[in-house]
């Protein structure tokens, strides 16, 4: 066994190598990679339903890919997946979708997002060339060798049609290579542990006497397995529990506002991989530890598209492939993808770093925002503000939600942040002085509605411990690929956590 494990790392750096030379065929090409895909697109589409009701026979090129194509977001795709559901073939794919992956929705309830045959095996290329590319840039390849663990939703999955019906960390748990499942945690038995507080207490035994060496997960469930496992193994830090822990693969929100909490809890500061995947593919990760920004998946089934997020939704507003896009814009992200997915409207934006390669951040979603009073605050601009406060006042947090205060009983309206401290700042109106002047130099609009007295500064709210998990369990959202939203333009998540208030 130990040779066996021994073999996996020395293979790892030339397997890393010869991967990455070929995805330089497309990254040295990215216009035509793009290109490519949409003329694909275009050709299979045209065999299914949607693609009849859209003429995409006469789609000669992207002026006319335009036109044919309506951006929608799932409302507008519902009446296809209600007949994909109901068992018909060849409606938004040809054939039926070999997976629907279900999340949560807002307006329409539960998403059935489908996954085809063709588009399954990208969401596991992408993870891995995630790795390979680190290992290749750093060498380091000691944590292939010890235990890794995902944190992840079930793998049981339902039968629906002949489609087989589950949550995306789910579905993907059943195409983990064999080569990684020796060294992949928890097993089987715990991962179908449905309800999360469970769940995790019994990943915490599962694997407090193991030799983990790679932690995968979103960044506020991860935290939580953190406290759970010290609180577990009576030890200070998660480093004393796992000496060989080098490796943290993360994804879903910004780790930045994390990454004190995480320092505290691990003990060091551990390198960090991270994804941009979703239930409708997988579109970039982080291929340097040199390099801001995640490499944009141009290679993987899918056909990009951008429009700036200020135009969004009105009339005439741009519409742009990769060939236009601009440096420091922020666009709303719309795919078309081998799984069925046309013109779709993902809700998350993002902005380019650079353009050779094609690099990105997500610089948040397109309706978690904050604009009660015309400031258009966004999560990218929040979450570096509280970054730059709590370093500033050497403090840590757990989360943080913002809602505006439109009619306070008393006095000017304001901007009101729920703060889950881990460690409070030693002076709290310093702090608050700091983080306010953080989003002031972020964010002109906010500026002028401070020096002009139309809003007040900040007010934080701090909550007690533990207080978002039980806002998110409230919801019915605690845990598996859930997020906690950062921010928000109404109260709705503001009154569930006035409860859990300090």
């Amino acid at each position: 066994m130990i040779f066996f494990m021994g073999i996996k790392a020395a293979l790892s750096r030339p397997y890393a190598a010869f991967l990455l030379k070929r995805r330089s065929l497309w990254t040295n090409d990215s216009l035509a990679t793009q290109e490519k895909w949409m003329n694909y697109l275009i050709k299979k589409g045209s065999l299914c339903s949607y693609g009849i009701a859209h003429n995409l026979t006469k789609v000669k090129g992207y002026s006319d890919w335009k036109k044919a194509i309506p951006v929608r977001e799932y409302e507008g795709l519902l009446p296809y997946v209600e007949r994909m559901l109901s068992g018909e073939e060849d409606v938004l794919w040809p054939g039926k979708p070999l997976y629907l992956a279900k999340t949560s929705g807002t307006t329409a309830g539960a998403k059935f997002i489908p996954i085809s045959r063709q588009s399954m095996p990208f969401h596991i290329q992408s993870a891995k060339m995630a790795l390979l590319s680190y290992i290749h840039e750093t060498g380091e390849t000691s944590f292939v060798d010890g235990k890794m663990i995902f944190l992840q939703g079930s793998p049981e999955l339902e039968e629906k049609n002949g489609m087989k019906v589950g949550r995306l960390s789910g579905i993907t748990a059943h195409h983990v290579p064999a080569y990684l499942m020796r060294n992949r945690l928890p097993d089987k038995k715990t991962n179908l542990i449905e309800d999360w507080e469970q769940k995790v207490d019994a990943i915490v035994r599962e694997t407090a006497h193991q030799d983990l060496r790679l932690i995968s997960g979103i960044p506020s469930w991860v935290q939580m397995y953190f406290e759970k496992l010290l609180a577990y193994t009576g030890k200070k830090t998660v480093k004393e529990v796992f000496p060989n822990f080098s490796l943290f693969v993360y994804g879903g929100v910004n780790y930045a506002p994390y990454e004190q909490r995480f320092k505290e809890l691990i003990g060091a500061t551990i390198p960090s991989i991270e994804l941009f995947p979703a239930s409708e593919g997988f579109f970039a990760y982080q291929d340097s530890q040199k390099e801001n920004g995640l490499l944009l998946e141009l290679d993987s089934g899918m056909f990009y598209e951008f429009i700036p997020v200020e135009e969004y939704g009105k009339d005439g507003a741009q519409r742009i492939w990769l060939k236009d896009v601009k440096i420091g814009q922020n666009y709303v992200l719309i795919i078309n993808s081998v799984a069925g997915l046309w013109g779709y409207n993902i809700g998350d934006t993002v902005k380019f770093l650079s353009t050779d390669p094609y690099r990105i951040i997500v610089s948040g979603r397109l309706k978690h925002f904050t604009s009660a009073f015309g400031e258009h605050v966004i999560a990218e601009e929040v979450e570096a503000a509280m970054k730059e406060a709590c370093e500033a006042c050497e403090c840590s947090i757990v989360e943080f939600h913002l809602a505006p205060e439109v009619s306070p009983k008393d006095g000017l309206p304001y901007h009101e942040w729920f703060i889950e401290f881990a460690q409070r700042p030693a002076d709290e109106s310093h702090f608050a002085q700091c983080l306010d002047d953080a989003l002031i130099q972020r964010n002109p609009y906010y500026k002028d509605l401070i020096h002009g007295n139309v809003l007040r500064p900040l007010k934080i709210s701090k909550v007690k411990e533990t207080g978002f998990q039980a806002m998110m369990k409230e919801r019915g959202k605690l845990g598996g690929q859930n997020k906690i939203p950062r921010l928000a333009n109404d109260r709705n998540v503001a009154e569930l956590l006035v409860k859990y208030k300090v």
